[in-house]
């Protein structure tokens, strides 16, 4: 065989090797933390940004006063519900609507080994808690609905003062009443339906729900983060800290949300590729780009190797009989040379 047919075969079999390992690295273990998390995350920088800023708007809304709304003696009658203290504390709400739902998208990680789902889960879930609070924060600043049991905080020693226009005169802490004005909507619903909202339509996704095989048992899982969030909201109710309007327009909110932001990095959790990230099948479609294109590259050199072959084969065989030719006119010649007919 010739030297160049030998290098031809030695370059196709390193091209078939470039395609495999190609193959190899869009498949589920391939894109890890260690391997591709600083180059995901680069990717999404101005996204953590945003999201800093998200924060920084939180804390500003926390800070203002929302507005005061009008309050006179007849609208008290709604209002005197007795002053508790929360069922659901403030700070267990980022332990089961932020934490939780983490620590479920890293449980799914250690066995996907896909960084792309990793990052997207938790940068969705944080998108959708932080633009729920800002517009549950914003909106309650604007409105500034008392709650249940404004009363008690406005006049904690029970002596009710009105202005000469009917307004409330409020003699309590001025904190407490800050908070009495705080009503719609709901921040403990909406949160909560924003985090654990997320991580329904996530497990969803994950564990193909809407597969048409009829599993129910899929569906109760799925149904359990709403559940947890729809308790939470009527713990606001009983506690009368919010009337039920608030509750409802809160999860509605945190639920829409979630659903939005979900849907930026994930397909539908009804879709055939409900169960990855975007990105992950961006990248896999890329390489079989790739992979294709150099397919069509090495069917064309291995046509090119064939007809350099056939040409040499023409060219031997051209040779030969030429060869073979000019030997049997040399034999003429002599013979005549040796009869003296030349």
């Amino acid at each position: 065989m010739p030297r160049w047919d030998l290098g031809s075969l030695s370059r196709l079999k390193n091209f078939s090797g470039l395609f495999q390992n190609k193959m190899q690295e869009v498949q589920l273990g391939s894109h890890t933390v260690r391997s591709h998390g600083m180059t995901v995350a680069r990717t999404h920088m101005h996204d953590w940004v945003i999201l800093m800023l998200l924060g920084l708007i939180v804390v500003i809304l926390n800070v203002i006063h929302p507005f005061y709304r009008f309050v006179g003696k007849d609208m008290m009658t709604d209002l005197k519900y007795p002053l508790k203290s929360n069922t659901v504390p403030v700070w267990a709400v980022p332990i089961y609507a932020v934490a939780l739902p983490i620590a479920i998208f890293v449980v799914v990680y250690f066995r996907r080994r896909d960084v792309y789902d990793l990052h997207h889960a938790i940068l969705g879930l944080l998108f959708s808690v932080l633009i729920t609070a800002v517009i549950t924060d914003a909106i309650k600043d604007a409105v500034g609905r008392p709650r249940p049991d404004f009363f008690w905080r406005c006049f904690p020693d029970g002596k009710d003062v009105y202005n000469q226009l009917g307004n409330v005169v409020c003699h309590g802490k001025k904190s407490v009443i800050k908070e009495g004005h705080k009503s719609f909507p709901s921040g403990h619903t909406s949160f909560s339906f924003a985090g654990l909202g997320f991580l329904s339509l996530y497990l969803s996704g994950k564990i193909k729900v809407f597969d048409r095989k009829g599993h129910v048992t899929k569906l109760c899982i799925v149904f359990l983060p709403l559940l947890l969030a729809s308790l939470v909201g009527i713990s606001r109710v009983d506690d009368y800290w919010h009337h039920w309007q608030d509750v409802f327009a809160g999860g509605l909110l945190g639920f829409i949300v979630a659903t939005f932001c979900y849907l930026q990095f994930f397909p539908p959790p009804y879709h055939a590729q409900g169960w990855g990230p975007y990105a992950y099948f961006q990248v896999l479609e890329e390489s079989r780009s790739v992979t294709q294109a150099a397919t069509i590259v090495n069917g064309s050199n291995v046509q090119v190797t064939e007809a350099r072959v056939e040409n040499q084969e023409d060219e031997t065989s051209i040779h030969g009989c030429m060869g073979l030719s000019l030997a049997h006119n040399s034999g003429s010649a002599l013979e005549e040379l040796e009869s003296g007919r030349r």
